[in-house]
């Protein structure tokens, strides 16, 4: 069963190292190419698009052809849309192909991974495994923009040409050591909205399903707008920029690792409104950058606030739930989903038209979100409770 893991961690690994792979090598396309500015958020875009909108229909093809059939078949569509994008860089057509390729089987991986684990784990061992996948995903998304900025420094089309011809090997090993497994019960289909999500927005829950999606779209917007403006400003390459993510990334698993023991029950939402201060201080550091260390320590400023706000929220949400912890994530999720689809786009195009003037609105709306957090302490309408008042109607 070890061997299962590590390989099903290796797969979850890939497909957020290609997510963060992309990070330092696609502004610099651009930029070469002489595309529009614009296209580096709508390349980010449909990738997340593309992704959402085909969770379910990978969460039926689960249950119904297999887990292993299925990671098989993700693992060859992920490889084939790095192979398109290291071999047309100078085509925008099939670069958006590309994306909609990776985006769509990205979906299939994680959904055929998470159910494999649930069906070979017991209800006990599950979240020790859950969490073990969420370790890769971590690690992709610190990994990813480093490798891409050491290998872009070589070529821009290496990092995909390289990471393709590991998939595919994946590939090869899983098909060898991956068994199909008992089927214990249904994949995670993730809908777009999860079943009863309506009844949640009754309660007060609903302003950290809006936190949830401000969070995420300031960070898909600094994400999409970063090297950019750093190219203007201190003619930052690849290579720099892999260092600087790979610092901030570090810095996110700090905060998770260490801080974030320390938040008390009950103590929350101040943790979260200093989280937000924090990120909007990094975020109105950034036109001020003159060098690659300042840089470095605005990033770094914040990732720290997002990192702390986006790991307390998942806690306290699911405390809030009132025991609907499935559909509080699935809701989470699709929040999540939809801050990056609307960032990229958003703030790639505010980019063209105000620089980094961009990052002054980013910061204040980093602070006007803390109002949903001061309301959702306001609010009486509580689901945490849930259990010992059934039947009551929220008051």
């Amino acid at each position: 069963m070890k061997k299962t893991i590590l390989l099903l961690m290796s797969v979850q690994f890939f497909v957020y190292l290609g997510f963060g792979l992309i990070i330092p090598i696609l502004p610099e396309v651009i930029v070469q190419q002489g595309y529009a500015d614009i296209h580096v958020g709508g390349l980010i875009t449909i990738y997340a698009l593309s992704s959402f909108f085909t969770a379910p229909l990978w969460g039926r093809l689960s249950d119904r052809t297999g887990r292993k059939k299925l990671i098989l078949v993700g693992l060859a569509g992920f490889a084939l849309s790095f192979f398109l994008f290291s071999l047309f860089l100078d085509n925008l057509i099939l670069l958006y192909m590309s994306r909609v390729i990776g985006g769509l089987f990205s979906g299939a991986l994680y959904t055929a991974v998470t159910g494999y684990v649930a069906d070979i784990t017991t209800d006990e061992e599950r979240n020790k495994y859950m969490g073990l996948l969420g370790m890769s995903i971590g690690l992709g998304f610190i990994f990813g923009p480093a490798i891409g900025g050491l290998l872009g420094a070589v070529s821009l089309s290496l990092p995909f040409t390289a990471s393709a011809a590991l998939v595919l090997l994946l590939m090869v090993y899983a098909s060898i050591v991956l068994k199909e497994p008992v089927r214990k019960g249904e994949a995670v289909k993730r809908k777009l909205l999860p079943k009863g999500a309506s009844t949640l927005w009754h309660y007060r829950i609903r302003y950290l399903f809006l936190f949830s999606f401000m969070v995420t779209f300031l960070l898909a917007g600094l994400e999409s707008t970063f090297q950019l403006f750093q190219i203007d400003q201190i003619q930052i390459t690849p290579l720099q920029l892999g260092y600087l993510f790979m610092a901030s990334g570090f810095v996110d698993a700090a905060i998770q690792g260490g801080v974030v023991r320390r938040v008390k029950n009950g103590t929350e939402t101040q943790w979260i409104i200093g989280a937000q201060i924090v990120t909007a201080l990094g975020l109105v550091l950034l036109p001020f950058t003159t060098s690659l260390v300042f840089a470095g320590v605005a990033l770094s400023i914040f990732t720290a606030g997002n990192a702390l706000a986006r790991t307390v929220l998942v806690s306290l949400t699911s405390k809030e739930a009132g025991g609907k912890y499935g559909t509080a994530a699935g809701m989470t999720y699709s929040m999540d989903n939809l801050g990056r689809i609307i960032g990229p786009l958003f703030f790639t195009w505010l980019l063209t038209m105000q620089s980094g003037a961009i990052y002054y609105l980013s910061g204040g709306l980093a602070i006007f979100s803390i109002i949903l957090i001061v309301l959702f302490k306001a609010s009486k309408k509580s689901l945490r409770y849930t259990e010992q008042q059934a039947g009551q109607n929220p008051a």
